[in-house]
C-alpha cells in the first residue's frame, strides 16, 4: 500500500513541472509525512489545462450515504479497479495525479519494522497514479476526495514491500490526465510498476510513524 509520502518541493517548482498557470490552494507549505485524510495536492485536467488544487486522501464515493469507508480508500489496486464499484465509474473520467518527491514503505527487518523513504536517482518530483471523486455530505458540502492506485512491486521495492504506488512515466502523463482518452484497455495499460533502476531506497528514522511529525528531519538517511 501507499500510506504516507512527500512533497518538498515549492509551489513555483510544482506549477513549473505541470505546466499550471494559476492554483486554487490558498495555504501551501511542503510536506514531509502526508498521511490519509489530509488535504493533499493533487493535478486533474479541466479539458484545456492542467489545475492544482487539493484533494482529501481517502476516496468517499459520490453516491456513499457518509463518509465512513474513506479511510479504507486510502488506495486502490490497479488489477481489480474494474471490479470495484466505487473505482471502476472513475476510471474513464475522474483520474488525477498526485505529485510527490518520495514516499514511505516499513521493512520488515528481523524482530522490527524499518522504514524507508523511496524516492527518484535524481531526487525530483515523480507522479503516482490516482482517482478523484466528489461526495456530498447531509449539509450540502460538497468534499473532493482521493484515492492513490498501487500495483506489483518491482525490483526495487520486492524486498520492501509487496505492494508499491503506480508511478506514471512522464511521456504517460498528458494520456493519464486526458479527459478526451476514455478508452479503458488503453488507460489501464499505463498501471504498471515503475523502473526500478531509476529510483532508490533509504532508511529513516522511526518518527516518520507518527503522523503529528512533519519537518524535514524525517527525510534525512540515517545509518542502521
Amino acid at each position: 500500500m501507499c500510506g504516507r509520502y512527500t512533497i518538498t518541493v515549492s509551489m513555483e517548482e510544482l506549477m513549473f513541472r505541470y505546466l499550471i498557470n494559476d492554483s486554487t490552494i490558498i495555504h501551501y507549505a511542503p510536506r514531509y509525512n502526508m498521511a490519509p485524510m489530509q488535504q493533499l495536492p493533487a493535478i486533474i485536467h479541466d479539458g484545456k489545462h492542467n489545475r492544482l488544487g487539493e484533494l482529501r486522501w481517502g476516496l468517499v464515493p459520490s453516491w456513499a450515504k457518509d463518509d465512513k469507508s474513506s479511510g479504507k480508500m486510502i488506495n486502490a489496486r490497479a488489477e481489480t479497479l474494474l471490479e470495484k464499484a466505487s473505482f471502476k465509474r472513475l476510471i474513464r473520467t475522474r483520474r488525477c495525479i498526485v505529485p510527490a518527491d518520495g514516499f514511505y514503505e516499513w521493512q520488515q527487518q528481523d524482530s522490527k519494522k524499518q522504514p524507508m523513504r523511496i524516492v527518484m536517482q535524481d531526487g525530483g518530483i515523480f507522479s503516482m497514479a490516482g482517482l478523484y471523486d466528489i461526495w456530498t455530505n447531509p449539509e450540502g458540502k460538497k468534499i473532493s476526495t482521493c484515492t492513490i492506485i498501487t500495483t506489483t512491486p518491482n525490483q526495487l521495492m520486492e524486498n520492501i514491500h509487496d505492494r508499491m504506488p503506480v508511478i506514471l512515466r512522464a511521456e504517460d502523463e498528458e494520456e493519464w490526465l486526458s479527459r478526451e482518452n476514455q478508452e479503458t484497455p488503453s488507460i489501464i495499460k499505463l498501471l504498471k510498476p515503475y523502473s526500478a533502476a531509476k529510483m532508490r531506497a533509504y532508511p529513516v528514522a522511526a518518527t516518520v510513524g507518527n503522523v503529528r511529525n512533519d519537518d524535514s528531519e524525517l527525510i534525512k538517511e540515517i545509518s542502521i
